[in-house]
């Protein structure tokens, strides 16, 4: 077992959790930015219909995601608990067929989105004045799918085979090569939106190639080996029961959006699905956040889940809940403060800075409880609990936010659309606390009977 790994069955778990977080969280966040950045130049140099445009490409890009980390999620927690185990030549395995996986679901997905991009585009509210920008920026993006996929898939797998510095710098390299070049082709070479699009093509073909060269090397704990290139059904299907649950995620997410988009357009206009796209980002900002703290968690909580050290999973899962509260504050405190500086930052434009100001109040009124929900989640996720992280996931998206979306409206108007979010969100979290509460009775029962 390699140093890096013996240290998360005996480091403390603060130092774990610092040490292999912080990495992530500065990969996940900065990943994040860049999305918000590319908004900032899009709506500052293309314009507000632009930023429309490009608000609806979101169910595909989280279609796309979907996808992905169907792939590198699940097999990125798997590999924590077969090295737990003391398994590596497994843990190999599904190195390899996380590669060939991401492979062909990306290319499927590639050709089949671009085959009937205009139809897909118009059913998520794309009219005369967005088709032109969505269908500019998804031509290119989704040629790059390929890049998209190994790159997160694999940089998954890195950090959770205990390399969270290098996974951090995979992400660090791809966000520093797009802040470079969207400017440089959104405003020098006045390529629009498809500048935009292309910045995040070769910054991500970069990044791929660093993690590539990873998991080439044979100095890598886990590394590609011939053996492991082989499809195993099996493998396959652990690998899929755990990438579930962030799969169904992405998917309601994508579905949400859609059906967030038709209502917001019915009721606002396109510059209400502007607002949206603003106010999403800055939710994702916080939500990245917190993803970043869970994806230091997972393997901190697969290992010692593997090895039955139980009093660690609890430790580690509670001190990861502190830590997303207390951004999820700073957050919170933000958009309530200064809403309006953060919405200039996207747009000048008069009528979406007021109807945005506002929504972005209603919209994060539940933001202090929303790290809670996400790190629980991820956390049953991490442990092999497939059921209940899926259960969780679905139970904000589809059981309480979509009703909200298609009734309050009906009600309110657009403001109803707006409070929908924060009552999922509330809702949401008071089922995930009885869940919580019920399974760690269970594991108080199981650190007792392992003594």
């Amino acid at each position: 077992m390699s140093h890096q790994t013996e240290e998360l069955g005996n480091g403390k778990i603060g130092k774990l959790l610092f040490t292999y977080a912080l990495p992530a969280i500065i990969a996940t966040t900065a990943t994040s930015l860049y999305n918000v950045i590319d908004r900032i130049f899009i709506g500052q140099g293309v314009g507000a219909i632009a930023l429309a445009g490009l608000g609806l490409t979101l169910p595909i890009m989280n279609l796309a995601t979907a996808l992905g980390t169907l792939v590198g999620a699940g097999s990125a927690a798997l590999v924590s608990i077969r090295i737990g185990e003391g398994r590596r030549e497994d843990a190999t395995q599904i190195l390899g067929n996380a590669l060939i996986l991401n492979i062909i679901i990306s290319l499927l997905f590639t050709i089949i989105v671009l085959t009937f991009l205009d139809p897909i585009l118009k059913v998520f509210g794309a009219d005369a004045e967005t088709l032109p920008y969505a269908k500019s920026f998804l031509q290119i993006v989704l040629l790059g799918n390929i890049f998209t996929h190994i790159l997160f898939g694999l940089n998954s797998i890195m950090r959770a085979s205990g390399y969270p510095v290098k996974a951090m710098l995979s992400m660090l390299i791809t966000v520093v090569c797009n802040i470079i070049l969207a400017p440089l082709f959104i405003f020098v070479l006045n390529w629009g939106i498809q500048g935009a699009a292309t910045a995040t093509v070769i910054s991500q073909f970069i990044g791929m190639c660093w993690v590539l060269a990873h998991f080439f090397s044979e100095k890598s704990y886990i590394h590609f080996e011939k053996p492991g290139m082989r499809l195993d059904r099996k493998l396959i299907g652990d690998v899929f029961a755990i990438g579930l649950s962030p799969f169904f995620i992405h998917v309601c997410a994508s579905l949400v959006t859609a059906i967030m988009n038709w209502r917001l357009k019915e009721y606002g206009g396109n510059l209400a699905i502007a607002a949206f796209g603003i106010i999403g980002s800055i939710q994702a900002l916080v939500v990245t956040f917190i993803l970043g703290l869970t994806h230091g968690m997972q393997p901190i909580v697969g290992f010692n889940y593997g090895a039955k050290q139980y009093d660690r999973v609890v430790k580690t899962f509670k001190l990861t809940v502190w830590y997303a509260t207390a951004a999820c504050a700073i957050g919170f405190l933000s958009v309530m403060t200064v809403p309006e500086l953060i919405t200039r930052a996207f747009t000048d434009d008069p009528t979406v800075i007021a109807m945005t100001v506002p929504a972005m109040r209603i919209c994060c009124a539940m933001m202090l409880i929303m790290g809670f929900q996400v790190v629980t989640s991820n956390f049953f996720q991490s442990i092999d609990m497939a059921k209940i992280s899926i259960f969780l996931s679905l139970s904000r998206q589809i059981i309480f936010l979509l009703p909200f979306i298609a009734v309050l409206p009906l009600m309110f108007g657009l403001e109803g659309a707006w409070y929908a979010m924060p009552a999922a969100d509330l809702l949401a979290s008071a089922v995930t606390a009885v869940i919580l509460l019920h399974f760690f009775r269970k594991m108080q029962w199981k650190y007792k009977n392992s003594d």
